[in-house]
């Protein structure tokens, strides 16, 4: 980032995604803490068709990319600060295109020896006329995040899942992994800690987003080896993917098969910086406030990565 000492902050937030209401709450939430910080130039920028232009006219000197989902998480914006050459936060654009396309990381994962459960990519419509896997399987879009689209399809049921209309054209169908949700942050080359998320049921976009609707326990109160190994694997995801910055790894760790049963389930480049999201419960439970991390971030934007 410019070393200006009063530097000129875009918060993007918004755009045009499934993720677009959490979205707006992460980058007002981060915007408020960058000023809680000391910037006094910070500009809250809602995403739209005319993105170009308007950084253009602002040339800000550092962008905190608060965008969730499709074309702010895939690579797509990040395309665009390059060509603009305004430093900003997060991965890159090669890192932050693969990690969006859940069957292509998981493809990467496999290649660094990190454990993940079989899936296959295949037409909506073939999921909608019968079973493409034995149950209990999940079905998902293959590019979205926050548990947007995703269907859980139990053992018990009667026939396959029928997914909606706006689902896309092509979805993933992976095994389902049994187990206790498990999330790790990494900042920079450090792993923080680990995250149990506790739910009375599936950990749905309500559960990941409104008050009540989870239980975070951090530090996890897991034996220490599979602690130690949440924190090797997600830090071994964020490298084998090229990722900079913050990045989020989910896993599944199915007690009764110990280390065996831990698996990855994929790897967030832009974790949700909400009232509660998890990488900013992990950062100030290691020690670093939100506005100490929002200012990391911006702190550690540049081009190229």
């Amino acid at each position: 980032m410019s070393s200006r000492t009063n530097p000129t902050v875009a918060v993007l937030m918004g755009g045009p995604s499934a993720e677009r209401e959490v979205s707006l709450n992460t980058g007002r939430a981060c915007a408020a803490a960058l000023r809680e910080h000391g910037y006094t130039n910070v500009i809250e920028v809602d995403a739209g068709p005319d993105l170009c232009t308007v950084l253009g006219d602002l040339a800000p000197d550092a962008v905190l990319n608060c965008l969730h989902g499709r074309w702010g998480e895939d690579g797509c914006v990040q395309g665009i600060l390059e060509w603009l050459k305004i430093p900003y936060t997060h991965s890159g654009v090669l890192a932050s295109a693969v990690a969006m396309d859940k069957q292509r990381s998981k493809d990467i994962f496999r290649a660094a020896g990190l454990p993940v459960v079989d899936s296959i990519i295949v037409s909506a419509q073939r999921v909608r006329g019968g079973h493409v896997m034995t149950p209990p399987y999940v079905v998902k879009p293959n590019n979205e995040g926050s548990s947007v689209g995703v269907y859980l399809v139990s053992e018990a049921a009667n026939g396959p899942p029928q997914l909606d209309d706006d689902m896309p054209e092509m979805v993933m169908v992976e095994a389902f992994a049994p187990g206790r949700e498990l999330t790790t942050t990494v900042i920079g080359d450090r792993a923080l800690t680990v995250t149990d998320i506790i739910t009375t049921g599936w950990y749905d976009y309500d559960a990941k987003y409104k008050e009540g609707g989870s239980r975070h326990v951090v530090p996890a109160d897991i034996p220490q080896d599979i602690f130690e190994l949440c924190l090797e694997y997600a830090l071994r995801a964020h490298n084998a993917l090229g990722c900079r910055g913050v990045s989020r790894t989910d896993f599944r760790w199915d007690e009764a098969r110990g280390t065996a049963g831990l698996i990855i389930l994929e790897t967030n480049t832009q974790p949700g910086m909400t009232s509660t999201s998890l990488s900013p419960e992990q950062a100030q439970a290691t020690g670093m406030s939100f506005p100490e991390l929002c200012a990391w971030m911006v702190e550690d934007a540049s081009c190229a990565r």
